[in-house]
């Protein structure tokens, strides 16, 4: 399943000529396109989607979410256990 998660911008940057974010999603970091939300600004949060920005959204409904995610367990099955070895 691929989910359109929440997420905390924490930096900006410039990359390849792309406006791109880290972005915190509870604990798992990403890298993030933020070519749809270019006014986008650090500390505020955004529906993420297969590695873009899609939606800005307010912090409230953010963690509501990602404590929903987390509760039904698909932020588990959407990011993995970022230790666990692939095999």
């Amino acid at each position: 399943m691929c989910l359109a998660v929440p997420g905390r911008v924490v930096e900006i940057a410039e990359r390849d000529s792309a406006r791109m974010a880290v972005v915190d999603f509870s604990g798992v970091v990403k890298d993030v396109c933020l070519e749809y939300l270019p006014d986008l600004k650090v500390g505020e949060y955004a529906i993420v989607h297969v590695g873009f920005a899609l939606q800005r959204l307010d912090e409230e409904s953010a963690r509501k979410t990602l404590a929903l995610f987390e509760e039904l367990g698909l932020l588990q099955e959407e990011f993995g256990d970022p230790w666990e070895v692939e095999r």
